[in-house]
């Protein structure tokens, strides 16, 4: 039987281009789109998060008088995934999945890995309680010692943080855990704040954005069916201006009808006190008024409630891209009833290693040996029990090659073994929809409807269930392509 189903398997194989929903969601219901700039619009090359740490680790010797030793140690692309769990106490990075469960194999004290032991006898367990779980937006704060790293620029401050604490380490440097990640998390801020980041990417745009005409075509495709679009960034105008005249063309203001910069979200969503400012071409800040938000013209600052007083543009009829589920999407969905679109870049790799014969043959063989564990568990004999250790045994290295599959420290984004991550548990909670970029919104029609793909709960027929779901019209499976006419 195991050998007929992986060339079963591997005739459906998934689209990496389609669009994922978590909610049923009609883009024939969707009057305006908006957008968030960095990592949703606009995309990075593999130079900037070298670039940020770099930046960062010298912030770190310059500023706030660190071992220049620490200079020896580069960032490596490789090393960190998004949406970890750090304990800021402890200097630990972690995974940890949907029910708060830390993933065994996957807690790093700087470069090196704990020992399951070792991390049990720590927690009492691997189950880390509600309330040492970050706060609402990921950070720690009010006594939670867990924080929560979404951004995916926050690659390089978690790669910095494990280098850091690497080094006093190996070097027996007796050091405070919650000074460190304070002051790299500052670090890092600053790479952002003192326009670090920002003038090295318009001194050598080629180098650091991935041109993609796509950007261009998506926008337009909207406009041309009439739909509304705007932008709000947290990032600054003149950064904003020329990386999308790179991307889009001189003319892109053209198709926006708002565009906010500097708009600190999430506290653009909450913060009723700031109002908008104009900013004109040279970057100077107005005083003016604002009593509307006119088409051509860039705000700084300003608060969602005014935001929707100006447009009138509320509720379901308004879908909101972005890339931090936070600070982007949470608030939109429970505050103010934005359908919502997460873009996961990561999301097109995981999918073509999930396309692999490799993988299937792994994980349909992993399916098998946790059915047999089950089925068999109730022979008590001798025999059958060292069977069942042998199978075990097994069981736990499959699971590790198949993390291995993905990143070798972390696994996968969107799994701890056979749970969703937290990251995932968030992402289902505060996107409707998800995608590895906004390109895929090209492979559909404009009056598409998603709907969620009905999964078997674990006290439903998953004969039934799997009979439903693999009906083309309900998997985006890789040989279908939809394209808008």
């Amino acid at each position: 039987l195991f050998p007929e189903l992986v060339p079963s398997i591997m005739s459906n194989m998934l689209n990496p281009d389609a669009i994922f929903s978590n909610n049923e969601m009609s883009l024939s219901d969707i009057e305006i789109y908006g957008f968030d700039y960095d990592y949703t619009l606009v995309f990075y090359s593999k130079h900037l998060h070298t670039l940020i740490f770099n930046a960062a680790r010298d912030l770190l010797i310059n500023e706030h008088r660190y071992p220049a030793e620490i200079r020896k140690y580069d960032y490596d692309p490789n090393f960190a995934i998004r949406g970890l769990h750090y304990d800021v106490h402890r200097a630990l990075l972690m995974k940890i999945d949907a029910f708060h469960y830390i993933q065994l194999g996957t807690v790093y004290r700087g470069l090196s890995v704990v020992p399951d032991e070792e991390v049990i006898a720590m927690y009492d367990g691997s189950h880390v309680p509600l309330e040492q779980m970050s706060d609402f937006y990921g950070k720690s704060s009010q006594g939670n010692t867990m924080k929560q790293f979404m951004d995916i620029f926050s690659l390089p401050e978690m790669t910095l943080l494990s280098c850091v604490n690497e080094y006093f380490l190996k070097n027996n440097i007796d050091y405070e855990p919650v000074h460190l990640y304070k002051d790299v998390k500052d670090s890092i801020r600053d790479v952002h704040i003192k326009g670090i980041m920002y003038r090295a990417i318009e001194a050598d745009i080629e180098k650091y954005i991935c041109y993609a005409e796509q950007t261009r075509a998506v926008l337009a495709k909207l406009a041309d069916h009439g739909k509304k679009m705007f932008l709000i960034t947290n990032s600054p105008s003149s950064f904003v201006d020329k990386g999308m005249k790179f991307i889009v063309g001189k003319d892109w203001r053209d198709l926006f009808d708002v565009v906010i910069v500097q708009a600190d979200k999430p506290n653009f969503f909450n913060d009723k006190r700031r109002p908008f400012r104009k900013v004109n071409e040279r970057g100077v800040l107005l005083w003016d008024k604002i009593h509307k938000l006119q088409k051509g013209q860039i705000y700084k600052q300003g608060n969602l409630y005014e935001f929707l007083k100006l447009t009138g543009w509320r509720g379901s009829k308004v879908l909101y891209f972005g890339d931090h589920i936070y600070s982007d999407l949470a608030d939109l969905t429970l505050k103010h009833g934005w359908r919502t679109g997460a873009i996961i870049p990561e999301l097109r790799s995981e999918i073509k290693i999930m396309n692999t014969e490799k993988y299937i043959q792994t994980m349909t063989w992993l399916q098998t040996l946790t059915g047999l564990l089950e089925h068999m568990q109730v022979h008590r004999d001798p025999d059958s029990q060292m069977i069942l250790e042998e199978w075990k045994k097994e069981r736990k290295e499959m699971r590790e090659m198949n993390r291995n599959f993905f990143n070798a420290q972390f696994g996968s984004l969107f799994r701890t073994d056979e749970n969703p991550t937290y990251f995932l548990r968030r992402l289902s909670r505060f996107a409707d929809i998800y995608m590895a970029s906004l390109s895929c919104l090209l492979n559909y029609e404009p009056d598409y409807t998603f709907y969620p793909r009905r999964t078997p709960l674990q006290h439903e027929l998953p004969g039934w269930s799997d009979q439903l779901c693999t009906g083309t019209f309900r998997i985006p499976f890789l040989q279908e392509t939809v394209q808008i006419k």
